[in-house]
């Protein structure tokens, strides 16, 4: 019972880092001198459908909705 709880733990937890692959960004100064404040973001893998702004997604911070149809 305890290999079945442990096997089940493990598999949830390598499914939510799946899931929810997202980088946080802190802060910074652009060159233009516009802050830009700390935000999550999905993690980078050259795949644009799968950001959050893509049609049809939505950003689990947010809620906002994916627009950007490339």
């Amino acid at each position: 019972m305890k290999k079945i709880l442990a096997l089940t733990t493990l598999l949830v937890m390598a499914l939510s880092s799946i899931c929810f692959a997202d980088t946080y960004v802190n802060g910074y100064h652009r060159s233009d001198g516009t802050y830009v404040q700390p935000h999550h973001r999905s993690d980078p893998d050259g795949y644009t459908g799968n950001n959050w702004s893509h049609h049809g997604n939505t950003n689990p911070y947010t809620g906002k909705r994916g627009y950007n149809n490339n």
